[in-house]
Parts: structure tokens; C-alpha cells; sequence
């Protein structure tokens, strides 16, 4: 008598091991969120407008006058009114921390309670308190004051502090907002490698906009980081 053939029945993998390590992400992920971190994508986080081509900075580099910079004597920042109304009744605070987060989340008055963001700075997602991000001034306002603001109108620095439009408002954590201060390229740079090109490139489109001068040091240093990064 023949023995009737046997049908394979295909193995399967038990779910166990891929749930726990599907658990074991999540976990890691509200982990994460109750600290305000987490990893950051590299195609989900947003520049400012206006950062020039390379070629297009490398030329507007070249047009920039060289000069040492001048005294602080008499900056405040108040010379600078910023946070004034772009696009009521958003300030320019506002309008950047909206433009550039995901999520957000804003009262009546625009000020964004709760969202994410992406530091490119130091290459960080933040999506604790919204207080701990702070709006860079791409080429701070001392350093404009050095360099050519000092005989500027009210009016030019209140654009100058407010200018949506440029790369010269950026958000980024407070820590390392605190850490660049009012230096230049050739004395401070993101911790982040991977935005040298494009921080050289906003800074040099922003003096160029608002013919600020550079220093031999400085336009050396963006050069290097241009020939080097871009």
C-alpha cells in the first residue's frame, strides 16, 4: 500500500522576539520624549531661506570689503529692536518657530506652546519646554554692530533683528546658542560638521545683504570651510 506523500506546511517564526523588540523602541522612544530628545532625520529637519549656492556665496565672499571690526562703544541690544510683529500677531520669534517646527502647537497670541525642533547646530530634535529654544541671530547683533551697524538707522537694525526672510534667524537649542555668543566663523562653529557649509554660506549671505564687513581672519576661515565643506 502506498504511504499517501506528505504536504510541506511551511515553518513560521514565532512574533515574540520581533515584539520585544518593537516594545523594547518604543520604550526607548518615550524615554526619549519625556527628556525632549530624539533622534534627529536628516530629511525631515528644515533650513531658513536664502542660503545661497556655493558658487553664489563664493562670489558674494569676494564682494565682502575687508576690514578690522570696530569698537563695541555704546551697543546695547536694545538699538536692535527684535521679536517686533512680522505677520500678525506673530513676531518674528514666533514666525520662525512656527516656520521651522513640526507640530506646533500656538496660543491665541502665536506663541507656540508645544511642537519639535531641530538644532542644527549641535544636530538635536527638541520637543521638551519651548522655552529652551532659542532664535539665533546668524551674524549676532554686536558683532553687526562691529562691523558696520553702528552708524545704521533704527529702522535698518530693527530689519536686520527681524529678517524672516534671510538666513539670519535660525532655531537652535539654548545651550549652544549660549555657546556661540557674538563670535565669528574663525572663532566658533557648530559642534554639527555636517552644517559647516551651509552656516558659512548663511553668514556670508547675510553681511553680503547687509554689507556688513569681515575681518582677514574671518573671510580666511569661511574660505576654508567652503573649499572644504561645500
Amino acid at each position: 500500500m502506498r504511504s499517501t506523500p506528505r504536504t510541506a506546511v511551511p515553518r513560521t517564526h514565532s512574533p515574540l522576539p520581533r515584539l520585544r523588540r518593537a516594545l523594547a523602541a518604543v520604550g526607548a522612544l518615550v524615554l526619549a520624549v519625556s527628556l525632549g530628545w530624539s533622534a534627529p532625520a536628516a530629511a525631515d529637519h528644515v533650513l531658513p531661506p536664502g542660503i545661497p549656492s556655493t558658487s553664489g556665496a563664493q562670489s558674494q565672499l569676494a564682494s565682502l570689503t575687508v576690514r578690522a571690526k570696530g569698537p563695541q562703544t555704546g551697543y546695547d541690544r536694545s538699538l536692535f529692536p527684535h521679536w517686533a510683529v512680522v505677520d500678525s500677531p506673530c513676531t518674528a520669534r514666533q514666525h520662525v518657530l512656527l516656520r521651522d517646527g513640526h507640530d506646533v502647537v500656538v496660543d491665541s497670541g502665536c506663541q507656540p506652546t508645544s511642537g519639535r525642533w531641530y538644532s542644527s547646530y549641535d544636530n538635536v530634535w527638541w520637543g521638551g519646554a519651548v522655552s529652551q529654544i532659542s532664535v539665533d541671530h546668524m551674524v549676532p547683533l554686536s558683532e553687526a554692530w562691529k562691523t558696520g551697524a553702528a552708524s545704521w538707522s533704527t529702522a535698518k537694525r530693527r530689519d536686520f533683528a527681524n529678517d524672516v526672510r534671510s538666513p539670519q534667524l535660525w532655531a537652535v537649542t539654548a545651550s549652544v546658542n549660549s555657546s556661540k555668543g557674538d563670535k565669528d566663523p574663525s572663532q566658533w562653529m557648530p559642534p554639527n560638521t555636517a552644517i559647516h557649509c551651509d552656516y558659512v554660506k548663511a553668514w556670508v549671505n547675510v553681511k553680503y545683504r547687509y554689507g556688513l564687513t569681515v575681518t582677514s581672519s574671518e573671510k580666511s576661515s569661511i574660505q576654508n570651510t567652503i573649499s572644504r565643506r561645500c
